[in-house]
Parts: structure tokens; C-alpha cells; sequence
């Protein structure tokens, strides 16, 4: 099931999107959005009896985390190689403010700090209810659904600063959509070679092309890391780390990050006057 907040023009709604995505992650132009009593995360899935052409609303982000953005570094043992170190020992956490969050189509401003701005593709993970000290083996039972993540970086910043808060944490720099999909496993291994595949195109070009099998550490010991340090809560989002293959963006960029089974998350780069 696809659940996607949207507008019309008025306050944002929460929906349903029906109807089947093509290969390249889009859905068909007679798709619709079914809308929803309330937040799904707290009154649950209550479809109402109206429906809207998906082309006649505005995506928006669907989720702004309550909360917090949990993001994990080097989770991909090619992405660490790349950025000149080992795996880490255990998840390398860090953290992205809600206000870093964006939809579809939605800007990333390139801010006058940085000359060094990167995308980063990856799988997000969308957290269902207050947790604390998950183990791993309940993972799944805190799991709301997926989504698609660019966890847009300064990277010079990053280098600079050492550890990762300014260069992540930019208003933008989490462009979060299309939309959250309950249905998924990105740990099924046993179909099409296993996994889900997670690209990143800059301009039609692939510029990443990683799968989830290849994540150092998995959503369920993600998971269980991190709530052994904080309290996560509903709408709270985890980023699971990205495939090698980052680099830079600049003005009037497109940039598009696909994910297997979810679909593409579109934003352009525009300068932040």
C-alpha cells in the first residue's frame, strides 16, 4: 500500500495511491489518490469513499518526522572504501533535523556555505509507534513502511567539521517522497537476485546503482542500535546509509533516486538567494 500526503490547494490530506508503477518507478496516468481519515500513523488507514486523479495533487513530503532524522554513515562497505575508510565497527549514527525535510519536486537549495554539494540515495525507513530498546527480532513490529531518501550533504563542511551536523542538516537537505510504501521487504532475498535495488540519477544519468542486500548492517540491527539510545516515535524516519557512487550537484541539477519496489524521488538544485 502506497500512503502519500498531498494538497489540492488546501491543508495537506493523507492517501492512498492505487494502480501499478512502471519499470522506471512512475505510476500510470489513470492512478488515484484515495484519501484518508486523518494521520494514518494515528487514527490508521480509514479510506474515505472520494477519489482524485493522482495528476490533479501535489505531492508533498509524506512524512515530517515529529521528531528526528536518524541517519546512518558508511553503511555500505563500497561507500566507506570510496570515503577513504573502513567499515565501522557498529552503525555510525548521526542526526538530520526535521527541519532538513522536503517532498517531491521540492528544492534543494544550495547554500552560499558550501561549493561541494552532494546526493546521496537511500532507503528510508518510516517508524509506526513509540519505541525504546527494540530487539532486533521486533524490528519489524515498529516499522510503519518505506520510503526514499537523498541525504544531501556539504561535504567540504563535512570534511572540515569532522563530525557530520552542519553539512547534513541544512533546510532541504532531506528531500523524503514519493510516497511511503507498507508493503515491502528489503530484505527478501529470495527474488530477482535479492534485494532492492536503489539508484540515483543526476540529469538521466546513473550515478549510483546499489542493492539492500549489500547493507553492512540490516534494518532490524539498525533498529535495535539506535533504540537502545533513544526513544524513537511515530513518523520518525531512519536513513539506512548509501551505495558508493556520491558526487557533486550543482545548479539547475534534476536529481532522482530510485528504489525497487517504492518508486523515484525527483528535486532539482536551485540556489539559495
Amino acid at each position: 500500500m502506497r500512503i502519500a500526503r498531498f494538497t489540492t490547494g488546501d491543508d495537506p490530506r493523507y492517501g492512498v495511491v492505487t494502480g501499478e508503477l512502471d519499470d522506471y518507478g512512475q505510476p500510470a496516468d489513470d492512478a488515484m489518490v484515495v484519501p484518508l481519515v486523518g494521520d494514518p500513523l494515528y487514527a490508521g488507514i480509514q479510506p474515505m469513499e472520494e477519489q482524485i486523479p493522482l495528476a490533479d495533487v501535489r505531492l508533498l513530503a509524506p512524512v515530517i518526522p515529529r521528531s528526528k532524522v536518524v541517519a546512518i554513515g558508511k553503511n555500505y562497505a563500497a561507500h566507506a572504501a570510496e570515503m577513504g575508510g573502513d567499515v565501522p565497527e557498529e552503525p555510525l549514527m548521526f542526526l538530520k533535523p526535521n527541519t532538513s525535510v522536503i517532498g517531491p519536486n521540492d528544492d534543494i537549495l544550495y547554500p552560499r556555505l558550501t561549493s561541494d554539494l552532494h546526493y546521496e540515495g537511500e532507503l528510508a525507513v518510516v517508524i509506526g509507534r513509540i519505541c525504546r530498546d527494540v530487539p532486533p527480532e521486533q524490528a519489524t513490529d515498529v516499522i510503519f513502511g518505506y520510503t526514499i531518501a537523498n541525504d544531501v550533504t556539504a561535504r567540504d563542511l563535512q570534511r572540515r567539521d569532522v563530525q557530520f551536523t552542519r553539512g547534513k542538516s541544512f533546510d532541504t537537505f532531506c528531500p523524503l517522497g514519493p510516497w511511503i510504501e507498507t508493503d515491502l521487504d528489503p530484505h527478501d532475498f529470495t527474488a530477482d537476485g535479492g534485494g532492492r535495488r536503489v539508484q540515483t540519477f543526476l540529469n538521466g544519468d546513473v550515478k549510483q546503482d546499489g542493492n539492500t542486500r549489500d547493507l553492512v548492517f540490516d534494518i532490524p540491527t539498525l533498529i535495535s542500535h539506535i533504540t537502545a539510545v533513544m526513544t524513537l516515535l511515530p513518523g520518525d524516519v531512519i536513513l539506512t546509509g548509501t551505495p558508493d557512487g556520491v558526487g557533486p550537484m550543482q545548479v539547475g541539477d534534476e536529481v532522482e533516486v530510485s528504489i525497487q519496489g517504492i518508486g523515484a524521488l525527483t528535486n532539482r538544485v536551485a540556489s539559495r538567494d
